[in-house]
């Protein structure tokens, strides 16, 4: 153990209710001590990730929110979009604690001597419920951070780190030898910039904005195609025939942005051939949708792509489940060693637990715009 630790402090809950809407509001809640190999975690900075707003939000439509409550215990109501509440019947009325990643310090450990280890440490933890002012939880989910590192550093240390990392790692695992990679200007797609660069991994990047290539070009990205030119077709075409990529990861989801992918890597791959082939281009090609930015359906024209491809889902935790401990472990050590360069997060604003729950805040956040990232600091006042 080590400092005394309050009886209740504050969490943020999402609650989706049988009434077709959702309540967003703060809740006291324990804060046990911990077992032997837990830890209890003084969480000081959280990021809001659209991993994260799946679970906040839901199928909210917030232009019809309201807010009541007090400026220290705002309550947020908003009606679910039409037809959605079937979808959401696993979580009606559970009043359920959000935020996948954080970090802070520990203070207070169990008796095992790993964790009395971390007492006093700055740790990433991935551990859910991370809107919280504390945390418990095992000693082995933390990522202790170099000394000196900031909590708002470290916030981020797990989820887009790793999926960078998974990426490079599946695409390594699957035998291809390039990447391309939409919604390219955000935090993740930065960060996958940079690992690829020193790894000599050749990335194309897609965007949507001419702001935005000049981002990418600034940190070093070769190929950078805008979604939004006249001449996206053309420019991605040659991208994909200078890098030979056959394996995409968009963040889009909905739309042509896939298909037009999969079209652009078979006309590269038939560049090159040799002989004419009615079933189109041996050469396999992989699109995997990791986010759903644009909610409209997928929309694929299977007359251009030839019959060697694949279109799929890719999600980190699943990933992680089915990766060794070594690799797991082999990650994490780089995130920890590279987390202020290669694995570094931008912020555009910060808010309180309290001030997540006012209008100017989620009405931002919930844009989910390339490259604007909130921190959430749980200690602070509203």
């Amino acid at each position: 153990m080590a400092a005394d630790l309050p009886e209740n402090a504050l969490q943020l809950r999402s609650l989706v209710t049988s009434q077709g809407t959702l309540e967003l509001s703060l809740h006291d809640v324990p804060v046990p001590a911990p077992g032997a190999d837990e830890v209890v975690v003084r969480v000081e900075a959280s990021p809001i990730n659209p991993s994260d707003l799946g679970l906040l939000i839901a199928t909210a439509d917030m232009s019809t929110a309201t807010v009541a409550g007090t400026p220290e215990r705002p309550i947020v109501t908003a009606l679910l979009k039409h037809g959605s509440l079937g979808a959401l019947s696993a979580r009606v009325d559970q009043s359920l604690p959000v935020g996948n990643e954080g970090a802070g310090t520990v203070v207070a450990a169990g008796s095992s001597p790993g964790a009395q280890a971390l007492l006093g440490k700055m740790v990433g933890v991935a551990g859910g419920a991370m809107y919280s002012q504390f945390r418990v939880v095992n000693a082995a989910a933390c990522l202790v951070l170099p000394d000196g590192t900031r909590a708002r550093d470290g916030a981020s240390s797990f989820v887009n780190p790793l999926t960078a990392l998974g990426m490079v790692e599946t695409m390594r695992r699957e035998g291809h030898s390039a990447l391309v990679h939409t919604a390219a200007a955000s935090n993740l797609g930065q960060m996958l910039v940079k690992l690829c660069l020193a790894d000599g991994i050749p990335l194309v990047n897609v965007v949507r904005k001419t702001e935005q290539e000049k981002l990418l070009k600034s940190l070093g990205a070769v190929h950078v195609c805008n979604s939004g030119s006249p001449t996206f077709a053309s420019d991605l075409l040659e991208a994909l025939k200078a890098t030979s990529a056959t394996l995409a990861f968009d963040a889009t989801g909905g739309g042509p942005l896939a298909g037009q992918i999969l079209s652009g890597m078979e006309q590269a791959a038939n560049a090159t051939a040799t002989a004419y082939s009615r079933y189109g281009s041996a050469v396999h090609k992989q699109v995997y949708l990791y986010g759903r930015l644009d909610t409209s359906p997928t929309t694929l024209d299977t007359g251009s792509v030839g019959m060697a491809w694949g279109l799929g889902g890719w999600l980190l935790t699943p990933f992680l489940q089915n990766a060794r401990a070594e690799t797991i472990g082999r990650l994490r050590d780089r995130v920890a060693a590279e987390l202020t360069t290669t694995f570094a997060s931008a912020y555009t604003g910060e808010v309180s637990l309290a001030g997540m729950l006012q209008p100017e805040a989620f009405n931002a956040y919930n844009k989910r715009a390339t490259g604007e990232k909130f921190l959430v600091t749980p200690q602070a006042l509203p």
